[in-house]
């Protein structure tokens, strides 16, 4: 067995992260590397003394608890961004994990702040039993039924572990996480490449956060070709620093951005409020409300149990942020929200959708000199579309416009700019096999429309996908509304280029400090 964790996921130059490992193969060579467009290697460390411990029971929760391998000093010249740990036993096993390097007193500040989801891969992290979804090793084993795993799922979560290896990296060329092409007649979807996650033991909860060859990095891989200039946080830094954002023009969140505490989310208002920009590549983006207890060492997200786990917890509970519980549905920061929205292309929700936006309002900013016009499709061939995605409600005004419906936090003000079909869930009543994992549909129908009916759950399966900006405060939010942009970047696609351009130079991304 091999793996590691450290203290904490970011640090600035000068300061110590605390490395902790365990191998039963003896020593280790240590590789640090950023990475972006490029993996450059900042140190190397050939023959690391790691012991051979335990895994206890509960790790899960409680973290491992091994000792001390290695303090990693980080260089007064590493810039800020990604730093992948590398570990190779002598046999040439192998494992991973990251910190993120912020910005030091000795280099210029960025004008964008590049929030990595951390708070999603913890939700995700499986490495010594269960997640906030499941008890994934039993799951994965035959032990138990997928029903049976889910009602096992963790509502407290150490960060004191290792991250699975599918989650930390799936490796170049991972499958996205949408159905292998559009559904015959007649035709069970065609699944995401099950004979990719299945040869390398990976759960479909890998693919859901990370990293490495995921929405994140292809994001900051198409930055550093623009000459974007990013500064690097974590979801936990801005929980723990209210100034963190203090002197940026824009805050970008990319890819599956879906777990977010409260402190996180009020210093992401107060810096829209005040006049910044948040531009939100991501979709399913600040769904589920979390809270850090102890340093940062354990996240507690009791997720669909939040507010029978917790009743007294109140506003310090966990559930979905739309929950009247706590009076700040997402929508308000983001403009949209998952309920309203669901997914495209993945099991049979939407199984022969176009993978693509199509566009009602051809004259918003964001799209000048892209080349489109009323009723075009955008993305269509990469798919752009699949997967998670945020959305509203909405009718047509006198232009016959999109005009949002604001409920559930969806503000008034919202310009929509493009829409597309998505389902919260896969109606069973169709004699297909359900594929995506059952959410709990009495609760979401129950904070989304009021009421726990079949009604209400029937409108769930009727959702869209939203393209969409608005004014909040003093400042502005465009949001894409759906995980998948950063893949259509990554794939040069020149429209989603130029969108992206559009958006980032309005938000002051690359104007001179």
């Amino acid at each position: 067995m091999l793996g590691c964790y450290t203290d904490r996921l970011s640090a600035e130059p000068g300061e110590t992260v605390t490395l902790f490992a365990s191998s039963s193969h003896g020593p280790v060579s240590i590789e640090i590397a950023r990475v972006g467009r490029d993996r450059v290697l900042v140190a190397r460390l050939p023959d690391v003394t790691v012991g051979d411990h335990p895994t206890p029971d509960g790790a899960d929760r409680n973290g491992c608890g091994w000792p001390s391998a290695l303090d990693i000093h980080v260089g007064l010249d590493w810039p800020t961004g990604y730093y992948d740990i590398l570990l190779t036993t002598p046999d040439g096993e192998r494992t991973r994990h990251f910190i993120c390097v912020r910005k030091g007193n000795l280099a210029p500040k960025a004008r964008v702040a590049f929030v990595l989801s951390t708070n999603t891969y913890h939700a995700y992290n499986w490495w010594g039993g269960a997640n906030a979804y499941c008890d994934v090793t039993a799951y994965m084993a035959g032990e138990v039924s997928l029903l049976k795993g889910m009602e096992r799922a963790l509502g407290v979560l150490s960060t004191q572990r290792p991250f699975t290896k599918g989650l930390i990296d799936m490796g170049e060329g991972a499958p996205r996480l949408m159905n292998d092409g559009v559904r015959g007649f007649e035709e069970r979807p065609r699944g995401l490449k099950t004979d990719f996650w299945r040869d390398n033991r990976y759960s479909t909860f890998d693919g859901s956060a990370g990293f490495l060859h995921k929405w994140e990095q292809a994001f900051a891989s198409w930055a550093e070709t623009q000459d974007l200039a990013l500064d690097y946080f974590t979801d936990f830094d801005l929980d723990a620093d209210p100034q963190a954002l203090d002197g940026y023009a824009c805050v970008i969140v990319a890819g599956h951005s879906e777990y977010w505490s409260g402190r996180q989310r009020d210093t992401v208002e107060r810096f829209v409020d005040s006049g910044g920009r948040l531009a939100v590549f991501s979709g399913n983006t600040c769904y589920w409300k979390v809270r850090w207890e102890d340093g940062g060492r354990t996240m507690v997200n009791h997720k669909w149990k939040g507010t029978a786990a917790e009743p007294q917890a109140g506003g310090d509970g966990t559930h979905l942020w739309s929950h009247p519980a706590f009076g700040r549905p997402e929508a308000e920061l983001t403009g949209l929200t998952f309920l309203f929205g669901g997914y495209h292309r993945t099991g049979m929700c939407v199984a022969r959708g176009a993978g693509a936006y199509t566009i009602y309002n051809e004259a918003h900013w964001a799209l000048d000199g892209a080349d489109l016009f009323y009723g075009d499709l955008l993305g269509a061939d990469i798919p752009l579309l699949g997967y998670e995605n945020d959305g509203c409600h909405f009718t047509f005004d006198d232009d016959r416009r999109l005009k949002a419906i604001p409920e559930l936090g969806v503000p008034e003000n919202l310009e929509i700019i493009a829409v597309a079909p998505c389902t919260y869930w896969e109606d069973l009543n169709r004699g297909y096999r359900a594929f995506l994992p059952p959410e709990d549909l009495g609760i979401a129908a129950q904070v989304a429309f009021g009421e726990n009916s079949p009604k209400a759950i029937g409108r769930l399966l009727r959702g869209h996908a939203v393209m969409a900006s608005f004014r909040r405060g003093q400042g502005e939010v465009f949001n894409v509304g759906t995980t998948e942009w950063a893949h259509a970047l990554n794939a040069g696609d020149p429209i989603i280029n130029r969108i992206t351009l559009n958006v980032l130079n309005r938000f002051g991304a690359f104007a001179a400090a």
